[in-house]
Protein backbone atom coordinates (compact mmCIF):
# COMPACT_ATOMS: atom_id res chain seq x y z
CA UNK A 1 0.00 0.00 0.00
CA UNK A 2 1.41 3.64 -0.72
CA UNK A 3 2.58 5.62 1.95
CA UNK A 4 -0.22 7.59 3.35
CA UNK A 5 -2.94 5.80 0.90
CA UNK A 6 -5.79 6.45 4.24
CA UNK A 7 -6.53 9.27 6.14
CA UNK A 8 -8.91 7.85 8.46
CA UNK A 9 -8.26 7.74 12.71
CA UNK A 10 -6.07 4.98 13.49
CA UNK A 11 -7.24 2.45 16.38
CA UNK A 12 -3.31 1.04 17.34
CA UNK A 13 -1.50 2.82 19.08
CA UNK A 14 2.07 2.72 19.44
CA UNK A 15 3.40 2.97 23.17
CA UNK A 16 4.25 6.27 24.70
CA UNK A 17 7.92 5.28 25.65
CA UNK A 18 8.40 3.27 22.17
CA UNK A 19 7.70 6.59 20.43
CA UNK A 20 10.25 8.10 21.71
CA UNK A 21 12.77 5.65 22.82
CA UNK A 22 12.86 3.13 19.64
CA UNK A 23 12.45 4.47 15.74
CA UNK A 24 12.18 1.03 14.66
CA UNK A 25 8.79 0.19 16.90
CA UNK A 26 7.04 -2.69 15.05
CA UNK A 27 3.92 -4.55 16.18
CA UNK A 28 2.65 -7.99 14.98
CA UNK A 29 0.26 -6.81 12.19
CA UNK A 30 2.94 -4.47 11.06
CA UNK A 31 5.35 -7.70 10.56
CA UNK A 32 2.82 -9.78 8.79
CA UNK A 33 2.21 -6.99 6.53
CA UNK A 34 2.46 -8.12 2.79
CA UNK A 35 5.08 -5.88 1.57
CA UNK A 36 6.36 -5.82 -2.51
CA UNK A 37 9.43 -7.80 -3.50
CA UNK A 38 10.32 -10.96 -3.09
CA UNK A 39 12.75 -10.42 0.41
CA UNK A 40 16.09 -11.34 -1.40
CA UNK A 41 19.32 -8.99 -2.03
CA UNK A 42 18.21 -8.46 -5.56
CA UNK A 43 14.24 -8.04 -5.17
CA UNK A 44 13.81 -6.91 -1.18
CA UNK A 45 11.32 -6.25 0.41
CA UNK A 46 10.24 -2.37 -0.12
CA UNK A 47 8.68 -1.35 3.14
CA UNK A 48 6.38 1.31 3.48
CA UNK A 49 3.23 2.52 5.83
CA UNK A 50 0.50 -0.05 6.25
CA UNK A 51 -3.34 0.95 6.53
CA UNK A 52 -3.39 3.34 9.56
CA UNK A 53 -0.63 2.45 10.54
CA UNK A 54 0.29 3.85 14.71
CA UNK A 55 4.06 5.19 13.85
CA UNK A 56 3.21 7.46 11.07
CA UNK A 57 3.08 10.72 12.47
CA UNK A 58 0.45 12.14 9.99
CA UNK A 59 -1.97 9.21 11.31
CA UNK A 60 -1.70 10.78 14.80
CA UNK A 61 -4.93 12.99 16.18
CA UNK A 62 -5.37 16.33 15.91
CA UNK A 63 -4.67 17.02 19.16
CA UNK A 64 -1.42 15.32 19.48
CA UNK A 65 -0.10 16.85 16.13
CA UNK A 66 -1.42 20.90 17.07
CA UNK A 67 0.51 19.63 20.82
CA UNK A 68 3.89 18.98 18.92
CA UNK A 69 2.81 22.61 16.29
CA UNK A 70 2.71 24.29 19.51
CA UNK A 71 5.80 23.12 21.32
CA UNK A 72 7.75 23.57 18.06
CA UNK A 73 6.48 27.12 17.81
CA UNK A 74 6.62 28.21 21.71
CA UNK A 75 10.64 27.20 20.84
CA UNK A 76 10.63 29.34 17.87
CA UNK A 77 9.09 31.93 19.84
CA UNK A 78 11.68 31.99 22.50
CA UNK A 79 14.63 32.12 20.31
CA UNK A 80 12.70 35.00 18.11
CA UNK A 81 12.18 37.13 21.76
CA UNK A 82 16.06 36.21 22.74
CA UNK A 83 16.75 38.61 19.55
CA UNK A 84 15.19 41.39 20.52
CA UNK A 85 14.47 41.58 24.37
CA UNK A 86 18.26 41.88 24.45
CA UNK A 87 18.14 45.40 22.81
CA UNK A 88 15.37 46.69 26.02
CA UNK A 89 17.51 47.45 28.14
CA UNK A 90 20.80 49.09 26.26
CA UNK A 91 21.09 52.14 28.32
CA UNK A 92 21.92 49.60 31.23
CA UNK A 93 23.96 47.59 29.48
CA UNK A 94 25.97 50.12 28.09
CA UNK A 95 26.39 52.11 31.34
CA UNK A 96 27.72 48.31 33.22
CA UNK A 97 30.49 47.61 30.40
CA UNK A 98 30.94 51.51 29.52
CA UNK A 99 30.35 50.32 25.60
CA UNK A 100 29.54 52.43 22.81
CA UNK A 101 26.49 51.79 21.02
CA UNK A 102 28.04 50.19 17.95
CA UNK A 103 29.49 47.59 20.69
CA UNK A 104 26.34 47.33 22.00
CA UNK A 105 24.45 46.95 18.86
CA UNK A 106 26.68 43.44 17.66
CA UNK A 107 25.51 41.21 20.73
CA UNK A 108 21.76 41.60 18.65
CA UNK A 109 23.85 40.91 14.96
CA UNK A 110 25.93 38.48 16.39
CA UNK A 111 22.79 36.66 18.04
CA UNK A 112 20.93 37.05 14.76
CA UNK A 113 24.27 35.89 12.98
CA UNK A 114 24.71 32.57 14.34
CA UNK A 115 21.13 31.66 14.49
CA UNK A 116 21.16 21.53 20.28
CA UNK A 117 18.38 23.77 21.85
CA UNK A 118 20.21 22.93 25.06
CA UNK A 119 23.05 24.76 24.29
CA UNK A 120 21.07 27.51 23.41
CA UNK A 121 19.27 27.99 26.71
CA UNK A 122 22.86 27.58 28.94
CA UNK A 123 24.31 30.17 26.71
CA UNK A 124 21.61 32.59 27.68
CA UNK A 125 21.95 31.72 31.22
CA UNK A 126 25.59 32.91 30.78
CA UNK A 127 24.33 35.82 28.93
CA UNK A 128 23.04 36.74 32.32
CA UNK A 129 26.26 36.35 34.35
CA UNK A 130 28.45 38.03 31.56
CA UNK A 131 31.56 39.70 32.98
CA UNK A 132 32.51 42.33 30.50
CA UNK A 133 30.79 43.36 27.08
CA UNK A 134 32.84 41.12 25.50
CA UNK A 135 32.30 38.41 27.07
CA UNK A 136 28.13 39.01 26.31
CA UNK A 137 29.05 39.42 22.71
CA UNK A 138 30.89 36.00 22.30
CA UNK A 139 27.77 34.63 24.23
CA UNK A 140 25.18 35.93 22.20
CA UNK A 141 26.84 34.96 19.38
CA UNK A 142 27.22 30.96 20.00
CA UNK A 143 23.43 31.36 22.00
CA UNK A 144 22.01 32.29 18.37
CA UNK A 145 24.15 29.59 16.69
CA UNK A 146 22.40 26.97 19.24
CA UNK A 147 19.15 28.41 18.92
CA UNK A 148 19.04 28.25 15.21
CA UNK A 149 17.69 24.35 15.39
CA UNK A 150 14.16 25.61 16.14
CA UNK A 151 13.94 28.31 12.97
CA UNK A 152 15.00 25.38 10.44
CA UNK A 153 13.68 21.96 11.95
CA UNK A 154 10.72 22.98 12.61
CA UNK A 155 9.43 23.40 9.01
CA UNK A 156 10.45 19.89 8.47
CA UNK A 157 8.61 18.28 11.57
CA UNK A 158 5.29 20.52 10.18
CA UNK A 159 6.07 18.54 6.93
CA UNK A 160 6.40 15.25 8.45
CA UNK A 161 2.86 15.36 10.54
CA UNK A 162 0.58 17.57 8.28
CA UNK A 163 -1.22 16.63 4.96
CA UNK A 164 -1.11 19.71 2.18
CA UNK A 165 -4.56 20.79 2.92
CA UNK A 166 -3.95 20.61 6.68
CA UNK A 167 -0.58 22.15 6.92
CA UNK A 168 -1.27 25.96 5.76
CA UNK A 169 -3.04 26.27 9.33
CA UNK A 170 -0.38 24.81 10.96
CA UNK A 171 2.47 27.06 9.34
CA UNK A 172 0.51 29.95 9.94
CA UNK A 173 0.44 29.23 13.89
CA UNK A 174 4.08 28.93 13.70
CA UNK A 175 4.91 30.90 11.56
CA UNK A 176 3.53 33.49 13.76
CA UNK A 177 6.15 32.85 16.69
CA UNK A 178 9.03 34.27 14.81
CA UNK A 179 7.25 37.22 14.01
CA UNK A 180 5.45 37.78 17.52
CA UNK A 181 8.62 37.03 19.27
CA UNK A 182 10.94 39.60 17.92
CA UNK A 183 7.80 42.53 18.42
CA UNK A 184 7.21 41.52 22.00
CA UNK A 185 10.58 41.20 22.96
CA UNK A 186 11.30 45.05 23.73
CA UNK A 187 8.07 45.00 25.66
CA UNK A 188 8.67 42.14 28.08
CA UNK A 189 12.71 43.14 28.27
CA UNK A 190 11.75 46.75 28.50
CA UNK A 191 9.85 46.20 31.84
CA UNK A 192 12.05 43.42 33.39
CA UNK A 193 15.09 45.10 32.73
CA UNK A 194 13.62 48.50 34.10
CA UNK A 195 12.22 46.36 37.41
CA UNK A 196 14.92 43.69 38.05
CA UNK A 197 17.67 44.58 35.73
CA UNK A 198 19.08 43.85 32.02
CA UNK A 199 20.66 40.53 33.60
CA UNK A 200 17.05 39.35 34.38
CA UNK A 201 16.20 39.66 31.03
CA UNK A 202 18.66 37.03 30.18
CA UNK A 203 17.88 34.90 32.99
CA UNK A 204 13.61 35.08 31.79
CA UNK A 205 14.92 33.68 28.80
CA UNK A 206 17.01 31.11 29.81
CA UNK A 207 13.97 29.86 32.07
CA UNK A 208 11.74 30.01 28.88
CA UNK A 209 14.27 28.17 26.77
CA UNK A 210 15.09 25.41 29.55
CA UNK A 211 11.34 24.88 29.77
CA UNK A 212 11.35 24.46 25.89
CA UNK A 213 14.13 22.23 25.83
CA UNK A 214 12.93 19.65 28.25
CA UNK A 215 9.34 19.82 26.96
CA UNK A 216 10.16 18.67 23.41
CA UNK A 217 12.63 16.41 24.91
CA UNK A 218 9.76 14.71 26.70
CA UNK A 219 7.20 14.16 24.12
CA UNK A 220 8.46 14.63 20.52
CA UNK A 221 9.51 11.69 18.89
CA UNK A 222 11.38 11.44 15.46
CA UNK A 223 8.40 12.71 13.04
CA UNK A 224 11.25 11.93 9.90
CA UNK A 225 9.28 9.42 7.58
CA UNK A 226 12.20 7.52 5.80
CA UNK A 227 13.95 7.64 9.23
CA UNK A 228 11.57 5.91 10.47
CA UNK A 229 10.95 3.43 7.70
CA UNK A 230 14.67 2.98 7.55
CA UNK A 231 14.99 1.57 11.09
CA UNK A 232 11.55 -0.58 10.96
CA UNK A 233 13.32 -2.51 7.59
CA UNK A 234 16.34 -3.07 10.10
CA UNK A 235 14.13 -4.46 12.35
CA UNK A 236 12.32 -6.49 10.26
CA UNK A 237 14.97 -7.88 8.34
CA UNK A 238 16.31 -8.77 11.88
CA UNK A 239 13.23 -10.34 12.97
CA UNK A 240 12.15 -12.14 9.99
CA UNK A 241 15.75 -13.44 8.55
CA UNK A 242 14.95 -11.47 4.81
CA UNK A 243 15.97 -8.35 2.88
CA UNK A 244 13.71 -5.20 4.09
CA UNK A 245 14.42 -1.81 3.02
CA UNK A 246 12.80 1.06 2.73
CA UNK A 247 11.49 2.79 -0.84
CA UNK A 248 14.59 5.89 -0.20
CA UNK A 249 17.02 3.63 0.59
CA UNK A 250 15.97 1.34 -2.41
CA UNK A 251 16.49 4.58 -4.42
CA UNK A 252 20.15 4.96 -2.31
CA UNK A 253 21.38 2.07 -2.61
CA UNK A 254 24.96 2.02 -3.05
CA UNK A 255 25.92 5.62 -1.72
CA UNK A 256 28.35 6.03 0.93
CA UNK A 257 27.28 7.29 4.60
CA UNK A 258 29.93 10.10 3.75
CA UNK A 259 28.41 11.19 0.55
CA UNK A 260 24.87 10.99 2.46
CA UNK A 261 26.58 13.82 5.25
CA UNK A 262 28.41 15.46 2.31
CA UNK A 263 24.75 15.79 0.17
CA UNK A 264 22.84 16.70 3.22
CA UNK A 265 25.16 19.59 4.47
CA UNK A 266 25.85 20.69 0.81
CA UNK A 267 21.73 20.30 -0.42
CA UNK A 268 20.81 24.00 1.39
CA UNK A 269 23.27 25.92 -0.67
CA UNK A 270 22.87 24.08 -3.48
CA UNK A 271 19.02 24.93 -3.41
CA UNK A 272 19.88 28.21 -2.95
CA UNK A 273 22.05 29.36 -5.58
CA UNK A 274 20.54 26.54 -7.60
CA UNK A 275 17.02 27.29 -7.48
CA UNK A 276 15.98 30.72 -8.85
CA UNK A 277 12.88 30.33 -6.90
CA UNK A 278 14.49 29.75 -3.74
CA UNK A 279 17.14 32.45 -4.35
CA UNK A 280 14.91 34.86 -5.61
CA UNK A 281 12.14 34.59 -2.86
CA UNK A 282 15.19 34.17 -0.31
CA UNK A 283 16.97 37.15 -1.46
CA UNK A 284 13.61 39.09 -0.84
CA UNK A 285 12.44 38.14 2.53
CA UNK A 286 16.59 38.83 3.95
CA UNK A 287 15.69 42.35 2.80
CA UNK A 288 12.58 42.31 4.70
CA UNK A 289 13.89 40.77 7.59
CA UNK A 290 16.87 43.08 7.79
CA UNK A 291 14.35 45.87 7.66
CA UNK A 292 12.49 44.19 10.53
CA UNK A 293 15.92 44.24 12.65
CA UNK A 294 17.02 47.25 11.72
CA UNK A 295 13.71 48.62 13.41
CA UNK A 296 14.73 47.21 16.83
CA UNK A 297 18.28 49.13 16.75
CA UNK A 298 15.99 52.33 15.39
CA UNK A 299 13.16 52.23 17.94
CA UNK A 300 15.20 52.94 21.43
CA UNK A 301 17.18 55.67 19.20
CA UNK A 302 13.63 57.35 17.84
CA UNK A 303 11.13 56.63 21.51
CA UNK A 304 14.26 56.75 24.12
CA UNK A 305 17.23 59.10 22.85
CA UNK A 306 14.72 62.06 21.07
CA UNK A 307 11.48 61.89 22.72
CA UNK A 308 12.99 60.66 26.30
CA UNK A 309 10.76 57.65 26.92
CA UNK A 310 11.93 55.70 29.85
CA UNK A 311 12.69 51.59 28.48
CA UNK A 312 9.96 49.77 29.86
CA UNK A 313 7.63 52.86 28.23
CA UNK A 314 9.87 52.81 25.20
CA UNK A 315 9.50 49.25 24.65
CA UNK A 316 5.68 49.96 24.18
CA UNK A 317 6.36 51.35 21.12
CA UNK A 318 6.33 47.93 19.31
CA UNK A 319 2.82 47.39 19.84
CA UNK A 320 2.22 49.15 16.39
CA UNK A 321 4.17 46.32 14.77
CA UNK A 322 2.18 43.33 16.84
CA UNK A 323 -0.78 44.64 16.17
CA UNK A 324 0.23 44.67 12.26
CA UNK A 325 1.56 41.04 12.97
CA UNK A 326 -1.61 40.32 14.60
CA UNK A 327 -4.08 41.79 11.60
CA UNK A 328 -1.94 39.70 9.13
CA UNK A 329 -2.06 36.47 10.72
CA UNK A 330 -5.72 37.00 11.40
CA UNK A 331 -6.23 37.57 7.48
CA UNK A 332 -3.85 34.57 6.47
CA UNK A 333 -6.18 32.56 8.69
CA UNK A 334 -9.33 33.47 6.91
CA UNK A 335 -7.28 33.40 3.13
CA UNK A 336 -5.91 30.12 3.86
CA UNK A 337 -8.90 28.06 5.04
CA UNK A 338 -10.58 29.48 2.03
CA UNK A 339 -8.07 28.26 -0.56
CA UNK A 340 -7.69 24.79 1.40
CA UNK A 341 -11.45 24.13 1.31
CA UNK A 342 -11.45 20.14 0.16
CA UNK A 343 -13.81 20.69 -2.85
CA UNK A 344 -10.77 22.60 -4.46
CA UNK A 345 -8.06 20.12 -3.08
CA UNK A 346 -9.60 16.28 -2.40
CA UNK A 347 -5.73 14.97 -2.54
CA UNK A 348 -2.38 15.74 -1.97
CA UNK A 349 -1.71 15.23 -5.84
CA UNK A 350 -4.18 17.92 -7.08
CA UNK A 351 -2.28 19.78 -4.41
CA UNK A 352 -0.72 22.92 -6.02
CA UNK A 353 2.17 25.28 -3.63
CA UNK A 354 1.55 28.25 -5.94
CA UNK A 355 -2.50 29.19 -4.37
CA UNK A 356 0.23 29.99 -1.14
CA UNK A 357 1.31 33.06 -2.87
CA UNK A 358 -1.31 35.68 -4.09
CA UNK A 359 -2.04 37.14 -0.39
CA UNK A 360 1.64 38.51 -0.70
CA UNK A 361 0.80 40.72 -3.71
CA UNK A 362 -0.83 42.59 -1.00
CA UNK A 363 1.67 42.48 1.69
CA UNK A 364 4.30 43.60 -1.07
CA UNK A 365 2.01 47.03 -1.29
CA UNK A 366 1.60 47.57 2.50
CA UNK A 367 5.58 47.44 3.61
CA UNK A 368 6.72 50.66 1.72
CA UNK A 369 3.44 52.26 2.45
CA UNK A 370 4.65 51.60 5.93
CA UNK A 371 8.69 52.36 5.62
CA UNK A 372 7.25 55.77 4.23
CA UNK A 373 5.12 55.98 6.63
CA UNK A 374 7.13 55.75 9.45
CA UNK A 375 9.91 57.56 7.68
CA UNK A 376 8.46 60.93 7.36
CA UNK A 377 6.82 60.86 10.87
CA UNK A 378 9.26 59.88 13.58
CA UNK A 379 10.25 63.09 14.40
CA UNK A 380 9.77 64.44 17.96
CA UNK A 381 7.48 67.53 16.80
CA UNK A 382 4.65 65.23 15.78
CA UNK A 383 2.57 62.91 17.58
CA UNK A 384 4.22 59.81 18.98
CA UNK A 385 0.98 58.10 17.48
CA UNK A 386 1.37 58.55 14.35
CA UNK A 387 5.11 56.71 14.13
CA UNK A 388 3.67 54.24 15.82
CA UNK A 389 0.64 53.84 13.77
CA UNK A 390 3.02 53.53 10.78
CA UNK A 391 4.51 50.13 11.98
CA UNK A 392 0.88 48.50 11.09
CA UNK A 393 1.06 48.69 7.70
CA UNK A 394 4.48 47.19 7.38
CA UNK A 395 3.97 44.64 10.43
CA UNK A 396 0.68 43.05 8.39
CA UNK A 397 2.72 43.07 5.01
CA UNK A 398 5.67 41.51 6.55
CA UNK A 399 3.40 38.92 7.63
CA UNK A 400 1.50 38.07 4.52
CA UNK A 401 4.47 37.83 2.32
CA UNK A 402 6.83 35.34 5.49
CA UNK A 403 3.71 32.94 5.79
CA UNK A 404 3.24 32.85 1.83
CA UNK A 405 6.98 32.24 1.61
CA UNK A 406 7.14 29.83 4.12
CA UNK A 407 4.14 27.70 2.98
CA UNK A 408 4.83 27.89 -0.57
CA UNK A 409 8.92 26.61 0.29
CA UNK A 410 7.80 23.66 2.23
CA UNK A 411 5.22 22.58 0.15
CA UNK A 412 7.29 22.78 -3.20
CA UNK A 413 9.79 21.25 -1.42
CA UNK A 414 8.42 18.74 0.89
CA UNK A 415 10.49 16.05 1.46
CA UNK A 416 13.95 18.77 1.53
CA UNK A 417 11.62 20.96 3.47
CA UNK A 418 14.10 21.50 6.33
CA UNK A 419 16.77 22.24 4.02
CA UNK A 420 14.90 24.73 1.82
CA UNK A 421 14.29 26.53 5.06
CA UNK A 422 17.51 26.55 6.64
CA UNK A 423 18.95 28.41 3.04
CA UNK A 424 16.37 31.24 3.47
CA UNK A 425 17.23 31.57 7.38
CA UNK A 426 21.03 31.78 6.82
CA UNK A 427 20.54 34.85 4.02
CA UNK A 428 17.91 36.33 6.23
CA UNK A 429 20.64 36.08 9.16
CA UNK A 430 22.70 37.77 7.18
CA UNK A 431 20.90 40.42 6.30
CA UNK A 432 19.46 40.52 10.21
CA UNK A 433 23.00 40.36 11.30
CA UNK A 434 24.27 43.75 9.06
CA UNK A 435 21.53 45.75 9.10
CA UNK A 436 21.14 47.00 12.91
CA UNK A 437 24.93 48.04 12.31
CA UNK A 438 24.33 51.18 10.40
CA UNK A 439 20.88 51.86 12.04
CA UNK A 440 22.31 54.91 14.31
CA UNK A 441 24.21 56.45 11.56
CA UNK A 442 20.71 57.27 9.88
CA UNK A 443 18.63 57.88 12.51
Amino acid sequence: MDAHESRLPSHRRAPYLSLMLDNGWVDQDIINHRYPGSGTDEDPFIIGWTHNDPRDPMQFSQAVRWAWTGLVSLATFTVALATSAYTAPSRQVMATFSATKLVFELGLSAFILGFAYLAFTLLTAGCAAAPTIQGLVIMRFLAGAFGSSPLTIAGGILADIWPNEQRGLAMIFFSSAPLFGPSLGPVIGGFIGEAAGWRWVQGFLAILGGICCLSMTMIIPETFAPTLLSRRAERISRIQGQIYISKLAKDRRGKALRESIKEALVRPWVLLFYEPIVLLLTIYMAILYGTLYLFFAAFPIVYQEHRGWSQDIGGLAFLGLAAGIAFGILVALYVTIRSTRPSKHNSDEAWNPEVRLPMSLVGCVAIPLGLFWFAWTNDPSLHWLISVAAQVPFGFGFVLVYISIQNYLVDAYTIYSASVLAANAMLRSIFGATFPLFTSDYC
